[in-house]
């Protein structure tokens, strides 16, 4: 019962409010006029001339300015009652007059007495709406404040997450690179031995390449993460590009003798600061992925030549090209997917060059050409470079 009564109030205070301002609140005038009217009726009926009348309309204006807006209505509700005790429930009835003692003084005072509650109810209601503001505004500012800590804590949480993550990384680095190391020197020994057969050969020819795979992984593991956590900084120094860039390229020709890679060089000097050691892992690992991933070792171009400000790098294949999931990652500046066997290592190089670059406060770029294969490309800031 209790609940059907709310539903019932909340349905009435909802069309109640409905109705636009202004009427709304001369219908509340009137509705309780009305009603003292016809209340003082009543009474003046059983007491006859004694009655209560301006106790009933001092009521029914403290009504009025409750349920009203401002002190207009409610003023005007006892200028308006004051008007009908006169004329309707004093003698002489139906006529204004002030020529009963005492009533000047007892008219202006129920006036100024339903002033002063026009002015009590509206501060009342007005204060009532500041503390309905204000808690609105607290629990605003506390639920803001909820979401801010569960923000932090979950940024704390992938932070530490994070950390955690590229500790491991240089741990199994660490341990991987000795043995990884010594396999390869090994393979090399028993590979440069005449006692050993044909198919032994193949063997071990299969194991020193996947063992400098590895190595290469390794490394790139550990640049990429200290890169990222900062403790590996940049050792800047003015170093032509185009050095740099020979020395990456007879790595890789060490590492790949039967691969063919053209390089041309720009009529430019592009000398400019740098951190040698990493532009020539980024340079390296850009070759390499042509090499081991697009199918072409006959076609690859090593490019340098200066861009307006930038002193530009580029590698470009005639190769299968990128898969889209790459080309999307290289866009958005993500890390490059790794799952799939046709780019197992590939991301990690990507993603190393990807923030080697950055670090350098240039840009890395990556796509299709129109007439088949990769292209890669990334810029240094050129502002020393010279002609």
């Amino acid at each position: 019962m209790k609940q059907q009564a709310r539903e019932v109030y909340r349905w009435l205070d909802v069309q109640f409010h409905r109705i636009p301002h202004i009427p709304r609140n001369i219908g509340v005038m009137a509705v309780f006029l009305c009603g003292a009217y016809y209340a003082s009726s009543i009474l003046i009926s059983h007491t006859g001339g004694e009655n209560n009348s301006a106790l009933v309309f001092v009521l029914a204006v403290a009504l009025i300015s409750l349920l009203t807006s401002g002190y207009f209505y409610g003023i005007a509700a006892s200028i308006i009652g004051a008007l009908c005790i006169n004329v309707y429930f004093m003698e002489p009835y139906e006529v204004f007059s002030l020529s009963r003692t005492g009533y000047p003084v007892a008219m202006l005072s129920m006036v100024a007495i339903s002033c002063v509650i026009c002015a009590l109810t509206a501060r009342v209601k007005k204060q009532a709406t500041e503390a309905v503001r204000r808690e609105k505004k607290a629990k605003a500012l506390y639920e803001q404040n909820e979401k801010l800590n569960a923000e932090k804590a979950a940024i704390q949480l992938q932070s530490e997450r994070i950390s955690i993550r590229e500790s491991i990384l240089r741990a199994v680095s660490h341990d991987l690179r000795t043995p990884l190391t010594a396999i390869s020197g090994a393979a090399s020994v028993l590979l440069s031995s005449p006692e050993v057969s044909p198919k032994n050969l193949a063997m071990l020819s299969d194991i020193k390449q996947d063992a400098d795979s590895l190595i290469v992984m390794v490394e790139n593991l550990l640049s990429v993460t200290r890169v990222q956590d900062g403790t590996m900084p940049l050792k800047k120094r003015e170093e032509m590009l185009e050095e740099v860039a020979g020395d990456a390229l007879l790595t890789t020709r060490r590492r790949f003798p039967d691969c063919h890679v053209e390089l041309k060089l720009s009529e430019d000097i592009l000398y400019l600061p740098m951190d040698p050691l990493l532009i020539k892992q980024v340079i390296v690992n850009l070759l390499e992925n042509a090499i081991r991933h697009s199918g072409d070792k006959e076609h690859i171009t090593l490019s340098l030549y200066r861009q307006e400000d930038w002193a530009v790098v580029e590698v470009r294949d005639r190769g299968r090209g990128l898969s889209p999931e790459v080309l999307q990652a290289i866009m958005a500046g993500r890390a490059i997917p790794l799952s799939g066997d046709a780019t197992r290592g590939m991301g990690i190089g990507l993603s190393v060059c990807q923030n080697i670059i950055k670090a350098h406060g240039g840009f890395f770029t990556g796509e299709n050409h129109w007439s088949g294969g990769a292209v890669f490309r990334f810029g240094l800031p050129a502002e020393g470079a010279s002609t």
